[in-house]
């Protein structure tokens, strides 16, 4: 398990995943946003007016549902607003960061 940040246009969080997520966030972020959210029947509950509205805590949902149930990633721990990543703490400034 390695730690990631995420956020949704709000404070920065940090999670603990499983490798290959980390090794590969943005792609793993971007399955889900673009194909899972627009072909899942499961997606339809992030579904509001038409639009899809979700955050980071939807995507560690996902994760410890549909593709690692055995590895569940799990909150670390909140480093508040982070200006979207522009301002991290030194310990997490080479961290895998992506927000949704």
């Amino acid at each position: 398990m390695k730690e990631v940040i995420l956020s949704a246009d709000g404070d920065s969080v940090v999670y603990s995943v499983p490798d290959a997520v980390a090794n590969n966030l943005e792609s793993y972020c971007n399955t889900f946003c673009n194909q899972w959210m627009q072909t899942s029947p499961a997606a339809e509950k992030y579904k509001i007016g038409g639009v899809y509205c979700y955050n980071e805590a939807d995507f560690i949902d996902y994760l410890n549902t549909y593709l690692f149930p055995e590895q569940k990633s799990v909150f670390v721990k909140s480093l508040g607003w982070t200006d979207l990543g522009r301002r991290l703490p030194a310990a997490y400034s080479n961290h895998p960061y992506f927000n949704f």
